[in-house]
């Protein structure tokens, strides 16, 4: 059956409630790499109780698989695909909280049989007790194999566009081999990720990193070079994902600097493969 616009456009979730700690928040630092030197005191406080920093991208893993909008929406998940993630932070992430979220489906987009149906799942998350908002998400699903429904054909977001010039700077961050079981530990457990024979099912020769450690790879990058180890100073994180990592990789993050637009994108330097493309972050002042 095809999508049923209407219907999809109603799915919402409303007040799901989500807790972590400093455990859940070092062990997402560990998941996108940080302290990959046990002697970097850059990092440390990323990744140690005392002084502990949160990373903004951690968002993401939040109360994850808690709030699927999407679960009763008649898709074929076999041809989905995370298109773009977009994350805007209203204050900085704590790093423990007791948070409500709600999620709710923002646009569907129709972009013609056998091209497939874009998708926007917008959450929120707020503190429990103040109703304060921390954050709010947009994740783009692409499902490829649902095109033709019928529905509006334009007003997905258009993608940021990069600065022509060469890079205002770089920076290289290695993955692990085992990375990937790593980051599972967060909250995604998806097998494409860890299975060998799920990936050749899938179209892979092994197991591929997960795009939002990818995504989260990328904000260390920005952490460690432009905001100085200051996590604060990012306010907004968004990227497209263009193609998949294997772990054991090494993600190049581009940089462009003009005010408080960091514009960026990662290839892969054995493969020279861009993997997040239009990329954007707002600096705080």
């Amino acid at each position: 059956m095809p999508i049923n616009y209407d219907e999809l456009m109603q799915a919402k979730a409303t007040d799901v409630a989500a807790q972590y700690g400093d455990r859940e928040t070092m062990l997402y630092a560990l998941g996108v790499g940080f302290m990959r030197d046990p002697m970097n005191a850059d990092e440390l406080s990323f990744a140690y109780e005392n002084g502990l920093k949160a990373v903004p991208t951690m968002a993401t893993v939040i109360g994850w698989g808690r709030t699927n909008t999407l679960a009763r929406a008649n898709i074929n998940y076999m041809m989905v695909v995370h298109g773009e993630q977009r994350l805007t932070l209203h204050k900085p992430l704590p790093d423990t909280a007791d948070v409500l979220m709600d999620e709710r489906v923002a646009g569907v987009f129709d972009k013609g049989a056998g091209k497939g149906a874009v998708i926007i799942v917008e959450r929120t998350i707020r503190e429990k007790a103040s109703g304060t908002k921390l954050c709010t998400l947009a994740s783009t699903i692409f499902a490829r194999g649902d095109g033709g429904f019928g529905g509006p054909k334009d007003g997905a977001p258009e993608p940021h566009t990069l600065p022509t010039r060469a890079p205002d700077l770089t920076h290289e961050a290695d993955t692990r081999p085992d990375q990937a079981f790593l980051y599972a530990l967060s909250g995604d457990r998806n097998p494409l990720h860890r299975d060998p024979n799920f990936a050749k099912m899938a179209g892979f020769p092994r197991p591929i990193l997960h795009g939002l450690c990818t995504y989260g790879t990328a904000c260390r990058s920005v952490i460690s070079s432009v905001a100085k180890f200051d996590p604060k100073k990012i306010t907004s994180f968004d990227a497209r994902f263009s193609s998949p990592v294997f772990p054991g990789e090494t993600i190049v993050t581009e940089m462009w600097v003009d005010g408080n637009v960091l514009s960026f994108r990662c290839k892969l330097k054995e493969r020279d493969v861009v993997v997040l493309n239009n990329g954007k972050c707002i600096l705080a002042a």
